[in-house]
């Protein structure tokens, strides 16, 4: 590679990584902010606590963080060693990727029907009217209940008998139809709440947002790819250089 090739790239590539430092620190910053300041944030199913927004945040900017971290000074130091590192972590969250979206289409069916379970589940073992905070479990179905005029996963009677009220057949008032609906219509009638659960409400506003997400997917993988490409480029030009001793006239 030439002198002006290999600064280009090498530029590009710093740079590149410095601004997804930045965001990394951001998204690392506001989870930690989130888990601290929140006492952590609920999910729809809290047997699986990991799956929480802050959790999330903190997993996602860590990563990130050490993947920008690596290549910038790998390539800003002419460091082989950060660069190889570098290649190899992108290689194996590639991999990782490719194995949780494969394993993910080809049982979508399984999982669509776990997923079901484990959100009853939630409801019937965890959900609290009594706790506190801005992002308990009932804040969540209260919010999404509204969002979606919905109520429960699949019906109103996945609300009967749950362990907030275990010998009554009640829901929240976010069930009640906006007509009827005040503090204690969740103890009413039926006939006062919406009948549709909010599992195909919800699953319908994903899948009308597919091509947002598969936009986000390939700049993602253009990125990395990118990245697999530059680093094995700043790499082997920093060895090749290094062994023909004619390595400090590219640096810049």
């Amino acid at each position: 590679m030439s002198k002006s090739g290999y600064t280009c790239v090498r530029l590009l590539f710093c740079w590149l990584n410095i601004f997804l430092w930045l965001s990394a620190c951001a998204i690392l910053g506001l989870g930690i902010w989130l888990r601290v300041t929140n006492d952590g944030f609920a999910t729809l199913m809290p047997q699986y606590g990991y799956l929480s927004a802050d959790i999330f945040a903190i997993g996602i900017g860590a990563v990130a963080f050490t993947l920008a971290f690596l290549g910038c000074c790998g390539s800003w130091f002419h460091n082989r060693c950060m660069l190889v590192t570098y290649f190899i972590l992108v290689i194996i969250l590639l991999i990782a990727e490719i194995i949780c979206g494969t394993t993910g289409f080809v049982f979508r069916d399984g999982l669509s029907h776990t997923l079901k379970e484990e959100l009853k589940n939630g409801l019937l073992h965890h959900y609290n009217t009594t706790s506190k905070g801005p992002y308990n479990l009932s804040v969540i179905w209260d919010h999404i209940q509204l969002e979606f005029r919905c109520c429960g996963v699949e019906s109103y009677e996945d609300w009967y008998l749950i362990d907030a009220w275990p010998t009554e057949r009640w829901v929240p008032d976010t069930c009640c139809l906006p007509a009827v609906r005040e503090k204690g219509c969740g103890k009413s009638d039926a006939d006062n709440w919406y009948e549709g659960g909010c599992y195909g409400p919800i699953h319908a506003w994903f899948l009308n947002r597919l091509a947002t997400l598969g936009i986000v997917g390939l700049i993602v993988a253009f990125l990395q790819l990118y990245g697999l490409i530059s680093s094995m480029l700043l790499f082997c030009t920093i060895k090749h250089r290094r062994l023909t001793r004619k390595y400090k006239s590219y640096r810049s």
